[in-house]
């Protein structure tokens, strides 16, 4: 059987994807008796330099041309409105699609997926998520009768990179932001990244896979790395915990915490091996327990495998009556649960002197939070306070306790005068293990 595979947008992925489609046909015809070809591929710039030369008969500058002639059409164009233009056109024309566009399935993708089910047609999405790690089929498929109750995942790079550096280097945030510039691990512009953004968008889409709902995505609560203080990950560590950006998908009965934050975890967690710019997923199911994936969470060729397996898939369903178990609803009523419950990692700058942790105690302890440890780092001075006295950072680890109830604990403890700036607030997460 012959399917034709149209692509639009030829940047690094949509590059790596027609030289996969083109260099390994035969093993993809060997493996599954479906022969790939690739129709056309629609870029507006056939200028650029490109690390893989696209044959001249099949490049074309309008987008259309691809619809026409595909089976599949695969959309790497990235952003939001040409790309959903596109995306809804071609299902209105019968077409089933790929896309690696977490940002529009985040935010836009409810209007995509009621579309694709409205024609009877399939929506695959692997390489928006972990880039070569086969994560949504894994949810989809290879857990499939399991109720899936915890995902949390390390899924953006950069970040990873950058606490890594961070970790084993002793480099402040601004020196290894700039690092990973400099080796192309981060844009001239990382704010997607650094404040939390892409993970928030992969997260979202990984509980829309493994709890069968899309969650609106503004109630996902989102928090970067930009503010990160070396002297934090250093303390951290002293502690025995390792700091990552971590998105979290948590299932409570008919409650869901969906989330993104710097977090501790224990050191000897597997999570905290993942590093520099790799990829981890842990998932966690009823029946299975914990798995792992991990890999390369971005480029060219991984992302490309993640976008060819869901075309191979497509293609395997193209005559068929395949179940479209991918678009499952859970007829669960799901709400977003935005008062998480957590222990925390707090440091306070506070002058080296007695009486100073009680204040803070009584205000916690106020508040139903209780103390689990505390450590204070006498030979660290980071400055004089209003009286000349020196001032050392105080760190408190406390047992779990609710989100609001710690914002308004610190709300309180900010205003005491033995407490100098902005205290710190890290959470802790040991049960992803």
């Amino acid at each position: 059987m012959e399917v034709k595979v149209g692509i639009v947008g030829c940047g690094v992925v949509g590059t790596g994807t027609v030289a996969l489609l083109l260099e390994n046909a035969k093993v993809i015809e060997e493996k599954t008796g479906i022969k790939l070809s690739i129709s056309k591929v629609a870029d507006k710039d056939w200028s650029r330099p490109r690390e893989y030369e696209v044959p001249s008969t099949l490049r074309t500058t309008d987008y259309r041309e691809v619809i026409e002639s595909s089976d599949i059409v695969v959309e790497l164009v990235g952003g939001k409105d040409f790309a959903k233009r596109l995306l809804l056109e071609a299902l209105e024309r019968g077409k089933h699609v790929v896309t690696a566009n977490k940002h529009l399935l985040a935010e836009d993708g409810e209007e995509i997926f009621k579309k694709a089910k409205e024609k009877g047609l399939m929506v695959g999405f692997e390489a928006s998520v972990g880039g070569g790690i086969p994560i949504i089929k894994a949810l989809r498929e290879g857990l499939v009768g399991n109720r899936v109750q915890n995902i949390y995942g390390i899924l953006n790079g950069t970040t990873n990179y950058i606490l890594t550096q961070m970790l084993e280097q002793d480099v402040s945030f601004d020196t290894a932001l700039k690092r990973a510039q400099e080796l192309g691990y981060a844009e001239a512009d990382p704010s997607l990244d650094i404040d939390g953004w892409d993970s928030a968008h992969k997260i979202t889409l990984l509980a829309f896979v493994g709890f069968g709902k899309l969650f609106p995505f503004e109630e996902v609560y989102v928090e970067g790395i930009r503010n990160i203080d070396l002297l934090d990950v250093e303390l951290g560590k002293d502690l025995g915990y390792t700091l990552k950006l971590l998105a979290i998908a948590k299932r409570m009965d008919s409650e869901v915490e969906l989330r993104v934050h710097p977090t501790f975890i224990p050191s000897d967690n597997p999570l905290a091996k993942v590093s520099d710019v790799y990829n981890a997923v842990l998932v966690e199911g009823d029946f299975v327990g914990k798995t792992m994936f991990y890999g390369r969470g971005a480029g060219s060729k991984p992302t490309a495998s993640a976008v060819v397996s869901d075309i191979v898939d497509i293609a395997k369903s193209i005559g068929s009556c395949k179940s479209q178990s991918w678009l499952w609803e859970s007829k669960e009523g799901f709400r977003i649960n935005k008062n998480f419950y957590s222990r925390y990692y707090l440091r306070f700058d506070v002058p080296d002197r007695p009486g100073v942790l009680a204040k803070i105690a009584n205000v916690l302890a106020e508040y139903q939070i209780s103390i689990a440890s505390v450590l204070q780092k006498e030979k660290v001075c980071k400055m004089a306070g209003r009286e000349g006295q020196p001032i050392v950072p105080l760190v408190i680890l406390t047992h779990k306790a609710y989100e609001m109830d710690m914002q308004r604990a610190i709300r309180e403890i900010q205003q005491l005068p033995v407490v100098e700036g902005k205290p710190v607030i890290i959470r802790v997460e040991e049960e992803a293990y």
